[in-house]
């Protein structure tokens, strides 16, 4: 098998087995749009070429999961050989699309009964809560990753001055659709269960559905902007 040489932030990355039939490539070790961006790019250009050992290409923050399929070429090794090569082969900062996707926009009732924690950011960033809307809303976000739950978004281009900590006690069940902000990163969580994040607002919209094609409505390196809307 290929040697998994180590590489530097902004350079080679670095390339480690993810179990028997993926590899794990680095890119970095931070939260930063830069290195999100480069994670992405690659994740483009493997997919538009999509050598026939590719199974699945997995973008994170700042790293990019491939999986081979065994049997293309004859053994797991083989197929994890030439994804090893073809990521080798790529430029440092290799660009797989300039073009600028569309804003998908997600319509929020902010504050009361779906904005539980819309109040405690405020007083954390000194802000009035209309004010923590308006920044909330003001930028258009960058899909880094899906995680955590099917369909959930983190987000990328959070205003600094609304960065919070999560909650020391998650609660039990936070319902679907739910906006809120977990550390430097805001997000959507597409279905109910339990969850430690600031809660600003809610959506009535759907971002997860197994029974459509594909069942994500985001997909990572996709642009989010969110747009108040008065409560129901």
């Amino acid at each position: 098998m290929a040697r998994l040489a180590a590489g530097t932030t902004g350079g080679s990355p670095d390339i480690e087995r993810l179990g028997e039939d993926g590899l794990l490539v680095r890119l970095g070790t931070a939260i930063d749009p830069h290195i999100n961006a480069r994670v992405h790019a690659l994740a483009r250009q493997l997919a538009a070429s999509r050598p026939d050992w590719v199974r699945d290409i997995v973008p994170a923050y700042a790293s990019l999961a491939v999986f081979v399929v065994p049997g293309k070429p004859p053994h797991v090794s083989d197929a994890l050989d030439a994804a090893i090569d073809w990521i080798r082969a790529q430029p440092a900062d290799v660009v797989a699309d300039t073009a600028i996707p569309s804003v998908v926009e997600i319509p929020v009732r902010y504050g009361g009964e779906d904005g539980p924690d819309l109040a405690a950011v405020a007083a954390h960033a000194g802000l009035d809560p209309a004010d923590v809307i308006s920044r909330h809303a003001a930028v258009d976000y960058t899909v880094a990753m899906l995680g955590f739950a099917p369909g959930f978004p983190y987000l990328l281009g959070l205003d600094p001055s609304l960065a919070m900590q999560r909650l020391q006690t998650p609660r039990l069940r936070v319902p679907a659709g739910s906006v809120g902000i977990g550390g430097a990163q805001t997000g959507i969580y597409p279905r109910s269960g339990p969850g430690g994040w600031r809660i600003l607002g809610r959506t009535q919209t759907v971002l997860f559905d197994p029974r459509h094609s594909p069942p994500s409505l985001l997909s990572p390196g996709d642009r989010v902007r969110f747009v108040p809307v008065a409560g129901a």
